[in-house]
């Protein structure tokens, strides 16, 4: 399965191509160096100046910070592929983890994308922009696919929050843990990575490595070398997974 990976920043990028350091074979099987088992090639630039690596069946791209960004740089890559394309989109970094589920060091996989912020406030609470009647809010990652990928690196499997505005505060952790009780982690770009790959007609996933806990704004508290490696350690298990999988059944 050859697979679009999409990150916020080159750090998260690194630490995945990092951890893809195994053989990767690419799924045609075309023994051209470009597409030999764990071939890496230079980055390459898109237009737009969204920045690619290339490792075995996988395309690690750098797309920017937020849903918008996120949307933006997956949807320019996926329709600059080349024949015959991808087959999934995974949107992966780091992120905040709802405690206690979800430590610091811990992985998350989501399965469910949740648009958590994308709606409007009224007396009565927060309505969706599905409640609204504009669009949707979640998008279901395969759930066969999900749980191998949760299995394979040790990764609690629950919601994934997309938000435009992280949380700092103990009010908004407990707004979103009474809307989201099941939610893992929050992080800034899955729903934007999940709406182009649907507007492609792409499953997706979205793989986060927990740097900080949901809540009051602590960066002292933040461990990111520590998430970053974690997501390294967690892609060098995935990365058989992904390979390997069929499609949706």
């Amino acid at each position: 399965m050859r697979a679009l990976i999409v990150t916020a920043v080159t750090a998260e990028a690194d630490s995945v191509v990092r951890g893809l350091s195994g053989p990767v074979p690419h799924p045609d099987h075309t023994p051209g160096p470009d597409h030999a088992p764990g071939f890496a090639s230079e980055p390459r630039t898109l237009p737009g100046g969204y920045l690619i690596h290339r490792r075995g069946a996988f395309d690690v791209l750098v797309a920017g910070v937020g849903p918008a960004a996120a949307a933006a740089g997956t949807a320019t890559a996926l329709a600059l592929a080349a024949a015959p394309g991808y087959g999934l989109v995974v949107s992966a970094g780091i992120g905040g983890g709802f405690a206690p589920a979800a430590p610091i060091g811990s992985l998350v996989v989501a399965d469910a994308i949740v648009a958590a912020d994308l709606g409007a406030e009224t007396p009565q609470g927060f309505l969706t922009v599905t409640e609204l009647g504009f669009g949707r809010s979640v998008h279901l990652p395969p759930a066969e696919l999900a749980a191998r990928a949760a299995e394979a690196t040790g990764a609690l499997l629950a919601p994934v929050l997309t938000v435009s505005t992280v949380t700092g505060t103990a009010a908004r952790t407990t707004a979103l843990a009474a809307r989201h009780p099941l939610a893992g982690a929050e992080a800034m770009e899955g729903f934007g990575v999940a709406e182009a790959a649907a507007a492609h007609g792409l499953p997706v996933l979205e793989v986060r490595a927990v740097s900080n806990a949901v809540g009051p704004r602590d960066r002292d508290a933040w461990r990111i070398g520590e998430a970053l490696t974690a997501l390294a350690d967690g892609f060098r298990a995935l990365g058989p997974v992904l390979a390997s999988w069929g499609g949706p059944s």
